[in-house]
Parts: structure tokens; C-alpha cells; sequence
């Protein structure tokens, strides 16, 4: 099978090109005029997302998973967002070097393409950010607020009001969306409310788990790479208490991609609702 092809699975099966892969999913037509929100995580067989980063500290994406092929996906899910959700430990992560780039879309001249394909559909050069953080300490990167993109910060209401002033004149508008910690429904209301079409989750678990506990999150995709990692502490794509209900994703979209990592074949799935 050529480089750029892999194979569909589910709900037909055909040969299909790589790229362009989800920018054919259509994201803002499957909205449907509401708001969208969906998440992307990359694992190992065994469920590892993230593991310890013996350099520079906290957590990493798995060099072992981690593939230019998924990147390439990951960014086809950016390109499409009108925001993308991050949080202020990823902003302290960022400015001490630890982080993963994840913010800065398609800057990389393998993407010029994509750049070109928002460029087309008359939207703004980068998606706004939404920082969601109860303690409000974090830093703003200049190199995040760069191409006139709009930076939003999501907070609960025991949020120090000085530190909510302070961000507000440094950055603009803070949203109060909980009481005790952020929640999800009401995040994603008043996001809607701000205009915001395509919510895009590039936050870890935590988040994941925010927005499924109150049944906002309509889309997950998951690139599952056939390699087992083991090791401790086990990261899952969601971290929180038990849901309750359990959360159903139908599958909606199934590819198999052959080249995967170094050889080792790779799955690319969508659950969704819509």
C-alpha cells in the first residue's frame, strides 16, 4: 500500500489517503450550526498516553507512540478549531521548556497546505486559546498570542479576584464557569455564547474527563499505535472519579494504517455522537 494510504475499515472499507483524512470529516458542518467539542489522544496498546520525563521533568507523550503520521492528523484536527482548550499547568510546563509543542498549529512548513485551507474558508491565521485554570497561576507566552489570536482564560468562582483583574488587563476576558472547579456544561455554554463554533481539546485527561462528566464532548479520536509500554504510573486519556452513568461513543470512523510507527501498525479511530 502506497506511503499516503491507509485503510478504512469501519463503515466501509477502502483505501484512503492520509492526508486530508479528518479534514473530510468536516467538523463544521457536522456542528451543525451549534458548538462542537472534541478531543484527540494518542496511546499505546496498553493505554499509555504520557510517561515520566527523566530530562526536563513532569510528563511526555511517549517518544515510542509519538509519529509524524498521527501528528499530521493531530494538526488537520487543529486547523479546523475556532478554539483550542489548554490549561495553566501546561502554560507553566510551556514556559520552562517542558511542554510539547501543541499550541502553535501548523507553523511548520510540512503544514503550509493546511495553513492555505483555513486561509480559504476566511478564518482567523491560528484558533483563539481557552486557558481553563482555578489557581490562575501561569504565565501567557507571547510566541501563543501571536497572529492576532485571542486568548480566553476559564475559571471557577474561587478564583482570587486580584489574580482574575491582573489576567483580564494582561490577556482580556475571564470566564467564571463553576463554582468549586470548572465545569463542563457551563464552559461550553459560554464558550458558545463568545461565538465559538469548534471547541477543540488539546488538554490532557482531566479535561477529557470535565467535559464527559457533563456530556459535552461530542467527538473523540483516538490513534491507538500496537506497542505495549508498560510502566507506572499508568496515564489514561481521562483521570477523575468514576463516571456515572459510563459514557457511550458510538464508533463512528475506523482506519488501519500499516506504517504506522517505525513499521508497527497503527489504528486511527473516531467516536462520536454527531
Amino acid at each position: 500500500m502506497p506511503n499516503n494510504e491507509i485503510l478504512q475499515l469501519y463503515p466501509t472499507s477502502a483505501s484512503v489517503a492520509l492526508e486530508g483524512l479528518y479534514l473530510a470529516h468536516d467538523l463544521r458542518s457536522a456542528a451543525a450550526g451549534r458548538t462542537l467539542v472534541y478531543a484527540n489522544f494518542v496511546a499505546s496498546l496498553d493505554g499509555r498516553i504520557a510517561i515520566a520525563d527523566p530530562v526536563k521533568g513532569g510528563m511526555k507523550v511517549p517518544a515510542q507512540v509519538a509519529n509524524d503520521r498521527d501528528w499530521r492528523l493531530f494538526q488537520e484536527l487543529a486547523i479546523q478549531a475556532d478554539l483550542i482548550i489548554t490549561t495553566g499547568r501546561y502554560l507553566r510546563d510551556y514556559a520552562a521548556g517542558k511542554a510539547q509543542e501543541i499550541l502553535r498549529v501548523y507553523d511548520d512548513a510540512r503544514f503550509a497546505d493546511l495553513q492555505a485551507w483555513r486561509a480559504a474558508r476566511g478564518l482567523s491565521p491560528q484558533p483563539d486559546l481557552a486557558v481553563v485554570s482555578s489557581s490562575l497561576d501561569f504565565p501567557v507566552p507571547d510566541a501563543l498570542a501571536h497572529g492576532g489570536r485571542r486568548v480566553v482564560v476559564v475559571t471557577d468562582r474561587r478564583a482570587d479576584p486580584a489574580r482574575v483583574h491582573t489576567l483580564e488587563t494582561q490577556v482580556g476576558q475571564v470566564f467564571v464557569a463553576g463554582e468549586e472547579r470548572v465545569q463542563g456544561r457551563s464552559f461550553v455554554e459560554q464558550m458558545a455564547g463568545a461565538g465559538y463554533r469548534l471547541v477543540y481539546s488539546a488538554a490532557g485527561p482531566k479535561i477529557a474527563h470535565m467535559l464527559l462528566a457533563d456530556g459535552v464532548l461530542d467527538r473523540l479520536y483516538l490513534t491507538q499505535v500496537s506497542r505495549l509500554l508498560g510502566g507506572a504510573p499508568v496515564s489514561s486519556i481521562v483521570e477523575g472519579p468514576l463516571l456515572e452513568p459510563p459514557v457511550d461513543l458510538p464508533l463512528r470512523h475506523l482506519y488501519y494504517d500499516a506504517s504506522g510507527v517505525e513499521g508497527v501498525g497503527q489504528l486511527f479511530g473516531c467516536y462520536a455522537h454527531r
